[in-house]
């Protein structure tokens, strides 16, 4: 079988930016990209280690097995990604081995990947993916940011127009204050309050 190398370590967080604030600012590890997997039910932040990366992975549905495992089990290491030259040969061997597998064909992963999960009753606890690398997995990465950069730009733009209306009520409310103010107060001689 050929295993190429370990390609990453993946991490159930229920926060992710409180992740990264341990992963990336405190260790000191370079934020590769965040890419959002809806079909997955989930959003990934990839840290570079070298030649392998830490994925952060949260749940982004209650429905989802993730969020399921989360549930069940907290935070903390999900699996560990191995590298594979060809991914249905490596199934095809593990098959023939009576290897329980998650998935008996390989599916599409984040950035286009195929990926394929081992049940960790055959590796002795531990959930292990299969990745093999494709040609289309630098366009589908592209394509996955900018949906997320559009879902953040919209979710933004919506966080600025109800920032925006909060400050015109305030405003709006303030001059209305001055106003009653000014009609309480006496008037004054033209030029007393200019001492």
């Amino acid at each position: 079988m050929a295993i190429r190398r370990i390609n990453h370590v993946a991490l159930l967080v229920d926060d992710i930016e409180q992740a990264l604030e341990f992963w990336r600012d405190v260790l000191g590890l370079e934020l590769a990209h965040v890419e959002d997997a809806p079909d997955q039910g989930s959003i990934v932040a990839f840290l570079s280690t070298g030649d392998q990366e830490v994925e952060l992975v949260k749940p982004t549905t209650e429905s989802s097995g993730i969020a399921r495992y989360l549930e069940r089990r907290g935070p903390g290491l999900h699996h560990i990604c191995l590298e594979v030259d060809d991914i249905r040969e490596c199934l095809a061997q593990l098959k023939s081995r009576g290897v329980r597998l998650i998935d008996p064909e390989p599916i599409v992963g984040t950035g286009g990947k195929r990926i394929a999960f081992i049940h960790p009753e055959s590796t002795h606890g531990v959930l292990v993916e299969l990745y093999e690398l494709t040609h289309e997995e630098s366009e589908i990465r592209l394509a996955r940011a900018r949906g997320l950069a559009d879902r953040a730009l919209a979710q933004g733009q919506s966080v600025a127009a109800s920032v925006l209306e909060f400050l015109r009520h305030l405003r709006l409310d303030g001059g209305r204050r001055r106003r009653d103010r000014a009609r309480e107060q006496p008037t004054t001689e033209a030029g007393e309050d200019d001492v």
